[in-house]
């Protein structure tokens, strides 16, 4: 049963990255015709066509590697007039690329490419696809934090501490010299469910600790929900040096990684988990805080990669916020689905690994070289600038940006991508990152 879980945690995120890959090429599909751009093919996948069907002058299908997709669109370039200034090799490269962008361009639809297009219309083009995977991020995000909900303390009382145990204690039973905790004392029990403390209704558990923990020595009227009725009980906050704790319950660490421990009011009463439905502005903010932290690891992705490989050649641990794989994605989600928790708590964690899928493909793809789609949004605003300048000093409109001479850098970033995604699969398949303990 675990196998068929783990098998079923990585079909689904197969599933997620395909439908998240197709989105992104639907999203340079659909403003491409909309402007009048033929575009040839819709491909999900690279290398050997698997299946493929054409509507109207465009060929959809499916290809065998399913690493990335593409459209091909009419005219991405200027048609070709003379070689350029590059020699060997790369010269050799340019001339390619120039062929097969002419083949492109269809008989009798010359005007129907792409490079014609006003700039702002090719950059819509261009940052279509990320947008779409960004917009994809926020409707994952808000379903998981505002329908599936955020796992936070409820109002629910799960138990209550007989007695108060030092901050950092390891007992596990009283003593007889150990005092009662202010809840054992007032008569808190479990199942009770907390309405209003001090006179303040309270919806989750935090704001019931944020009110105790501001209160010691202050006694407080609390209004508990017992088998259906509402019972008033009388809580007085001792003085008591406990560890910080954020609204899910986790641990609030400081610089140094430390548990943050205050002395704060406490009574001695712990709340059940649940998962709480967040407003609908949640998901679109977990999106932007996403991507800020995707930015910073694209940033500083060199050092990573160094890492991975000393990781690799070592055997050390992996940095589990560092760069993965499709693989390494996949066996995290199998891994996820097959672990002891239950159905909701997995199904929250793939979601929120798919919305981050996404976000990665928005960021990353906003990079400003080339083949990247910020590469071509860069070279779409070089050429509008050119246009420009030219109007302001009445001259002459400058020819089309040829990018096809940027084909050697194009080379170059293409075999840096190649190389790291080979790096981090040789990684993800023999010293993967573990989130579970595993």
């Amino acid at each position: 049963m675990e196998f068929l879980l783990y098998l079923g945690g990585i079909l689904f995120m197969l599933i997620g990255l395909g439908l998240s890959i197709g989105l992104h090429e639907i999203g340079h599909l659909v403003p491409a015709k909309l402007f009048g751009v033929r575009v040839g093919q819709y491909m999900i996948g690279f290398g050997p066509r698997i299946w493929s069907k054409r509507v109207g002058e465009t060929e959809y299908g499916f290809k065998l590697l399913p690493l990335g997709g593409f459209i091909s669109m009419s005219g991405m370039y200027p048609a070709s007039t003379t070689a350029g200034p590059a020699r060997g090799v790369f010269r050799t490269l340019v001339q390619d690329a120039r062929s097969a962008n002419d083949e492109t361009i269809a008989e009798g639809a010359e005007d129907r490419v792409f490079y014609r297009l006003p700039v702002w219309k090719r950059v819509i083009v261009m940052l279509g696809g990320p947008l779409m995977n960004l917009v994809l991020a926020v409707v994952i995000f808000t379903v998981l934090v505002s329908g599936v909900g955020v796992q936070q303390g409820s109002t629910t009382i799960a138990s209550v501490n007989e007695c108060v145990l030092p901050a950092g204690s390891t007992a596990t039973e009283c003593s007889p010299d150990d005092p009662a905790t202010p809840a054992a004392e007032a008569g808190v029990r479990p199942a009770d469910v907390l309405v209003s403390i001090d006179g303040t209704p309270v919806s989750t558990f935090a704001e019931a600790t944020s009110i105790v923990q501001a209160s010691p020595g202050v006694a407080l009227d609390v209004v508990v929900l017992r088998d259906g009725v509402e019972k008033s009980l009388t809580v007085t906050p001792i003085e008591a040096e406990r560890t910080i704790t954020d609204a899910s319950g986790q641990p609030v660490l400081d610089s140094d990684g430390e548990q943050v421990v205050k002395t704060v009011g406490y009574v001695g009463m712990a709340a059940q988990m649940a998962f709480i439905p967040q407003p609908l502005s949640a998901g679109p903010q977990m999106a932007a805080d996403t991507v800020g932290r995707v930015a910073s690891l694209i940033v500083t992705l060199p050092a990573r990669l160094w890492d991975v490989g000393v990781s690799l050649v070592t055997g050390g641990e992996r940095d589990p916020n560092g760069p993965l794989s499709v693989v390494g994605v996949g066996r995290l989600a199998g891994e996820v689905a097959a672990t002891d928790a239950p159905i909701l708590n997995r199904f929250s964690v793939l979601l929120g690994l798919l919305g981050s899928l996404n976000v990665a493909l928005f960021v990353f793809n906003l990079i400003p070289l080339l083949p990247l789609d910020g590469g071509h949004v860069v070279v779409a605003l070089w050429d509008g600038t050119r246009r420009a300048w030219a109007r302001i000093f009445r001259r002459p409109p400058p020819a089309p940006v040829d990018a096809t001479r940027l084909v050697p850098l194009t080379v170059v970033v293409a075999t840096l991508l190649i190389a790291m995604g080979a790096l981090l699969l040789v990684a993800d398949l023999f010293n993967p990152v573990k989130l579970l303990g595993g």
